[in-house]
Formats: structure tokens, sequence, C-alpha cells
């Protein structure tokens, strides 16, 4: 009796928190302090995993208990985890190019996860810290969920797309030669020899609005990324830090639900009409489409 309690109970808490995330797709505030960092390296140490099967049809997809905090009174997940599932092996080479001789890359946003994160820009923007248009350099195993795209990059990764972080291709930009497309993700904030680099690719899939918003510039040496120009600084009048007139900030993303998503042309590739974070793991239709593109 006491077993199917228990049963029932973790059940419960696990759909609670699948719609809790579902329809709260995540947060633009770092998680408090408190939160135990997951340490991969020590078995031991290794927190408990939490299912959420219900997000995907297609994915074995958890959380561990150390994802999970509390904001305004509901419980949020900082951090998905993927698994294929061998059933599935026949669907994943429809929507996916883990047997594909496709020369693509993520670039993975770094910059801009660090810049949502504690003490970054939007402690700034808000009015919390003065000096937060300087911040340090976040690089960990997860991107912030829905400010820094982590449910895309890691589905990109486990149907078989290569991935770099921004950091690699700041520093060496001729990186991206290597690569017939490339795929953006919420790369926000980027430095100027990012933007150009990206912009003269002449084939650049922008999945995620707001991309190439705003200039950093990057001190290796102290590991921090400092705002230089846009999303309204150093003054209102400026939004993109580029100029750039190909930005799609508004009002597609804002467009969260991406029921009638679709991709455009732009002279050096294709832009998406919303924020595909929430039907990464949904909608396959959508997944075979990013494969036609790299194709």
């Amino acid at each position: 009796m006491i077993k199917k309690i228990f049963v029932i109970l973790l059940i419960t808490i696990s759909i609670f928190i699948i719609f809790t995330i579902i329809e709260n797709p995540g947060s633009e505030k770092q998680i408090d302090d408190e939160i135990i960092k997951v340490n991969k390296n020590q078995e031991s140490d290794k927190p408990r995993k939490i299912p959420t099967e219900l997000v995907s049809e297609f994915f074995n997809v958890w959380v561990y208990e150390t994802d999970i905090f509390i904001e305004n009174g509901v419980k949020v997940a900082k951090s998905f985890h993927f698994e294929l599932i061998e059933e599935n092996n026949s669907l994943y080479n429809e929507i996916g190019i883990i047997n594909d001789d496709v020369n693509v890359v993520v670039i993975l946003p770094v910059f801009t996860s660090s810049a949502y994160s504690k003490n970054g820009f939007y402690d700034y923007f808000e009015n919390k810290c003065d000096s937060c248009t300087t911040t340090q350099i976040v690089e960990n195993d997860f991107l912030e969920y829905y400010t820094a795209s982590q449910i895309g990059a890691k589905i990109l990764e486990k149907l078989g797309y290569e991935t770099i972080t921004d950091i690699v291709v700041d520093k060496n930009p001729d990186i991206l030669k290597e690569f017939d497309s490339i795929i953006l993700l919420h790369n926000e904030y980027v430095t100027q020899t990012m933007f150009d680099t990206i912009t003269k690719h002449p084939n650049v899939i922008y999945l995620y609005p707001n991309a190439l918003y705003a200039e950093i510039d990057v001190n290796y040496e102290k590991n921090q990324i400092t705002l230089i120009k846009g999303h309204e600084y150093p003054s209102p009048e400026i939004k993109n830090g580029f100029n750039w007139e190909y930005d799609n900030t508004h009002p597609y993303e804002f467009d969260r639900d991406c029921l009638n998503w679709e991709f455009y042309d732009i002279p050096n590739g294709k832009m998406l009409n919303c924020y595909p974070e929430k039907i990464f793991p949904l909608n396959k239709e959508f997944l075979k489409e990013i494969k036609n593109l790299v194709n």
C-alpha cells in the first residue's frame, strides 16, 4: 500500500512539473545560489532523475532533482536531458542527420547564456546592478533553458548535428568556412567579429528570432563579456547594436507557441518567424524541415 502511494505521488509530481514547465517555458533569471550543481564526475553525487516522458513523443526526457527550483511559487526546471529511444531509430533517420553526410554546424550561444545569468546584463536592465554590463562568461554542461535555446541545442545534438560554441567562433572565425551550412540558435549577444563572419556566410539558418541583436566585447584573460551596444544601450533609441536590416526580433521573438511556423528567405539564408523552443521536442515536421534546409 505504501509503495502504491509513493508511486502515485511520484507520477503526480512528475506531471505537475511537466505542465508547469510547458506553460512557463523558462526563466530569464539565474537560479538561486543554493541550487546544487550536478556533479557528473562522482557517481555518488548524482541526484535522482525525475522522468518527464510526456514532454516528447520522440525522446526519453528527464530532469534531475537539482534542476528544479521554485520561482514565484511555481516549480521550474533549469535543464532538460534527452535520450534517443532505440525503437525510434527509423524516425531519427527521418528527422535527423545521424546517418547523413551533411556538413553543418550549430553555434551554441554561451555568451547569451552568460548575459542572462546572475549579475549579468539583465540585472543591469532591471536596475539591480549598475556595473553588470560586464559579467563573467558562464560555460557549463547546460545553457540557460529558455534564454539560450537549451532544448533546441540538445535535441539537434542528439539528432547528429555537430556543435561548437560562440567562443570558438569568436577566437577562430575562419572555422565557419569549413561548413556548408550554419545553424544559429538564440545567439543574441555576439562580437563584431562574429557578426561579420556569420552575415557573410552564404547559408545560415536563423532558428531563433533576436539573433545578432547586441554587440559585446570579450576579455578572455578575465573570462568576461561587456555590453557595447544594443538592447537600448547605451541609449534608448539603439535597438539592434549592429543596425542590422534583417533583425527579426519584433514581433517574432514573442511568438512562443509557433503554431504557424515557417521559414522565409534573406540574402544569406533562412529565418524562422517564431521562437521555437517549445515545439522542438513535439513537432516532427519542424525537425524534418530543418534537415531539409541543410541537405
